[in-house]
Protein backbone atom coordinates (compact mmCIF):
# COMPACT_ATOMS: atom_id res chain seq x y z
CA UNK A 1 0.00 0.00 0.00
CA UNK A 2 2.92 2.33 0.50
CA UNK A 3 4.55 4.18 3.33
CA UNK A 4 3.04 7.44 4.46
CA UNK A 5 4.63 10.41 6.15
CA UNK A 6 4.70 10.57 9.93
CA UNK A 7 1.55 12.01 11.45
CA UNK A 8 2.21 15.34 13.16
CA UNK A 9 -1.11 17.14 13.64
CA UNK A 10 0.39 19.61 16.13
CA UNK A 11 2.49 21.06 13.31
CA UNK A 12 0.46 20.38 10.17
CA UNK A 13 -3.00 21.50 11.32
CA UNK A 14 -1.78 25.00 12.34
CA UNK A 15 0.11 25.27 9.02
CA UNK A 16 -3.01 24.28 7.07
CA UNK A 17 -5.20 26.69 9.07
CA UNK A 18 -2.71 29.55 8.70
CA UNK A 19 -2.37 29.11 4.93
CA UNK A 20 -6.14 28.66 4.61
CA UNK A 21 -6.67 32.07 6.21
CA UNK A 22 -3.72 34.01 4.77
CA UNK A 23 -4.16 33.05 1.11
CA UNK A 24 -7.82 34.10 0.71
CA UNK A 25 -7.20 37.27 2.74
CA UNK A 26 -4.24 38.18 0.50
CA UNK A 27 -6.27 37.56 -2.65
CA UNK A 28 -9.21 39.57 -1.26
CA UNK A 29 -6.94 42.50 -0.36
CA UNK A 30 -5.47 42.48 -3.88
CA UNK A 31 -8.96 42.50 -5.38
CA UNK A 32 -10.30 45.23 -3.09
CA UNK A 33 -7.22 47.49 -3.27
CA UNK A 34 -5.60 46.72 -6.64
CA UNK A 35 -4.08 50.19 -7.03
CA UNK A 36 -2.25 49.92 -3.69
CA UNK A 37 -0.23 46.90 -4.76
CA UNK A 38 -0.09 47.58 -8.48
CA UNK A 39 3.09 46.71 -10.32
CA UNK A 40 1.43 47.48 -13.63
CA UNK A 41 3.78 47.57 -16.62
CA UNK A 42 6.64 46.04 -14.61
CA UNK A 43 5.97 42.56 -15.99
CA UNK A 44 4.81 42.86 -19.64
CA UNK A 45 4.30 39.09 -20.02
CA UNK A 46 1.68 39.22 -17.24
CA UNK A 47 -1.06 39.87 -19.79
CA UNK A 48 -0.57 36.26 -20.93
CA UNK A 49 -1.20 34.89 -17.44
CA UNK A 50 -4.99 34.43 -17.76
CA UNK A 51 -4.45 31.88 -20.55
CA UNK A 52 -1.79 30.18 -18.41
CA UNK A 53 -4.28 30.08 -15.53
CA UNK A 54 -6.84 28.37 -17.76
CA UNK A 55 -4.18 25.83 -18.74
CA UNK A 56 -3.32 25.19 -15.09
CA UNK A 57 -6.98 24.83 -14.14
CA UNK A 58 -7.75 22.57 -17.08
CA UNK A 59 -4.75 20.37 -16.37
CA UNK A 60 -5.72 20.24 -12.69
CA UNK A 61 -9.23 19.09 -13.67
CA UNK A 62 -7.78 16.31 -15.85
CA UNK A 63 -5.44 15.22 -13.05
CA UNK A 64 -8.30 15.18 -10.55
CA UNK A 65 -10.37 12.98 -12.86
CA UNK A 66 -7.38 10.68 -13.37
CA UNK A 67 -6.90 10.55 -9.60
CA UNK A 68 -10.49 9.39 -9.20
CA UNK A 69 -10.03 6.74 -11.88
CA UNK A 70 -6.75 5.52 -10.42
CA UNK A 71 -8.08 5.13 -6.89
CA UNK A 72 -11.19 3.34 -8.15
CA UNK A 73 -8.81 0.84 -9.79
CA UNK A 74 -6.71 0.57 -6.60
CA UNK A 75 -3.67 2.16 -8.27
CA UNK A 76 -2.67 4.01 -5.14
CA UNK A 77 0.78 5.17 -6.29
CA UNK A 78 -0.65 6.68 -9.48
CA UNK A 79 -3.53 8.22 -7.51
CA UNK A 80 -1.11 9.79 -5.06
CA UNK A 81 1.16 11.10 -7.83
CA UNK A 82 -1.59 12.78 -9.85
CA UNK A 83 -3.27 14.24 -6.76
CA UNK A 84 0.00 15.77 -5.58
CA UNK A 85 0.57 17.07 -9.12
CA UNK A 86 -2.94 18.59 -9.10
CA UNK A 87 -2.16 20.29 -5.80
CA UNK A 88 1.18 21.61 -7.09
CA UNK A 89 -0.56 23.05 -10.18
CA UNK A 90 -3.22 24.63 -7.98
CA UNK A 91 -0.52 26.18 -5.79
CA UNK A 92 1.29 27.43 -8.89
CA UNK A 93 -2.02 28.90 -10.05
CA UNK A 94 -2.42 30.78 -6.76
CA UNK A 95 1.06 32.31 -7.00
CA UNK A 96 0.57 33.18 -10.67
CA UNK A 97 -2.88 34.62 -9.95
CA UNK A 98 -1.41 36.97 -7.35
CA UNK A 99 1.30 38.04 -9.83
CA UNK A 100 -1.42 38.62 -12.44
CA UNK A 101 -3.54 40.70 -10.05
CA UNK A 102 -0.68 43.05 -9.17
CA UNK A 103 0.67 43.22 -12.73
CA UNK A 104 -2.50 43.71 -14.79
CA UNK A 105 -5.25 46.29 -14.59
CA UNK A 106 -8.69 44.85 -13.81
CA UNK A 107 -10.52 43.62 -16.91
CA UNK A 108 -14.28 44.24 -16.84
CA UNK A 109 -16.63 41.64 -18.29
CA UNK A 110 -18.39 43.02 -21.36
CA UNK A 111 -21.04 40.37 -21.95
CA UNK A 112 -24.74 41.18 -21.81
CA UNK A 113 -28.07 39.49 -21.19
CA UNK A 114 -28.13 35.78 -20.40
CA UNK A 115 -24.39 35.49 -21.03
CA UNK A 116 -23.75 38.04 -18.29
CA UNK A 117 -26.01 36.20 -15.83
CA UNK A 118 -24.38 32.84 -16.58
CA UNK A 119 -20.89 34.33 -16.33
CA UNK A 120 -21.51 35.95 -12.97
CA UNK A 121 -23.16 32.80 -11.60
CA UNK A 122 -20.10 30.78 -12.62
CA UNK A 123 -17.69 33.44 -11.33
CA UNK A 124 -19.42 33.86 -7.95
CA UNK A 125 -19.70 30.11 -7.33
CA UNK A 126 -16.10 29.66 -8.50
CA UNK A 127 -14.84 32.28 -6.05
CA UNK A 128 -17.02 31.10 -3.16
CA UNK A 129 -15.98 27.46 -3.57
CA UNK A 130 -12.31 28.27 -4.15
CA UNK A 131 -11.99 29.40 -0.53
CA UNK A 132 -12.62 25.97 1.06
CA UNK A 133 -10.64 24.12 -1.63
CA UNK A 134 -7.26 25.07 -0.17
CA UNK A 135 -7.84 23.74 3.36
CA UNK A 136 -9.81 20.74 2.11
CA UNK A 137 -7.13 19.79 -0.42
CA UNK A 138 -4.27 20.26 2.04
CA UNK A 139 -6.05 18.29 4.75
CA UNK A 140 -7.05 15.54 2.31
CA UNK A 141 -3.49 15.17 1.04
CA UNK A 142 -2.16 15.23 4.59
CA UNK A 143 -4.60 12.55 5.79
CA UNK A 144 -3.82 10.38 2.77
CA UNK A 145 -0.07 10.86 3.24
CA UNK A 146 -0.26 9.86 6.90
CA UNK A 147 -2.24 6.77 5.89
CA UNK A 148 -5.34 7.90 7.81
CA UNK A 149 -7.43 6.42 5.05
CA UNK A 150 -10.82 6.60 6.79
CA UNK A 151 -10.35 10.32 7.52
CA UNK A 152 -9.02 10.82 3.99
CA UNK A 153 -12.08 9.15 2.44
CA UNK A 154 -14.48 11.23 4.54
CA UNK A 155 -12.74 14.44 3.50
CA UNK A 156 -12.49 13.69 -0.21
CA UNK A 157 -16.25 13.16 -0.45
CA UNK A 158 -16.37 16.96 -0.17
CA UNK A 159 -12.94 17.95 -1.42
CA UNK A 160 -13.04 16.15 -4.76
CA UNK A 161 -16.27 17.58 -6.22
CA UNK A 162 -15.56 21.09 -4.94
CA UNK A 163 -11.97 21.09 -6.23
CA UNK A 164 -13.06 19.68 -9.59
CA UNK A 165 -15.83 22.29 -9.89
CA UNK A 166 -13.39 25.11 -9.09
CA UNK A 167 -10.86 23.81 -11.65
CA UNK A 168 -13.48 23.48 -14.41
CA UNK A 169 -15.14 26.81 -13.69
CA UNK A 170 -11.70 28.44 -13.67
CA UNK A 171 -11.41 27.44 -17.33
CA UNK A 172 -14.96 28.65 -18.02
CA UNK A 173 -14.25 32.04 -16.43
CA UNK A 174 -11.29 32.40 -18.79
CA UNK A 175 -13.41 31.39 -21.81
CA UNK A 176 -16.02 34.01 -20.91
CA UNK A 177 -13.39 36.69 -20.22
CA UNK A 178 -10.99 35.97 -23.09
CA UNK A 179 -12.60 38.41 -25.57
CA UNK A 180 -12.09 41.24 -23.08
CA UNK A 181 -8.46 40.70 -22.14
CA UNK A 182 -6.02 43.16 -23.74
CA UNK A 183 -3.94 41.70 -26.54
Amino acid sequence: MGVGIKKNDSVMIPVIVTLSVLVPVAVAVLMIYPETFSLENSFPQAKKLPAFHAFLNGTTAVLLILGGIFISRKKIHLHRAVMVAAFVLSALFLVSYVVSKVSNPPTPFGGEGATRIIYFFILITHIALSVPVLPLAMLSIYRGSTMEIDKHKKLVKYTYPIWLYVAITGVLVYVFMSPYYPV
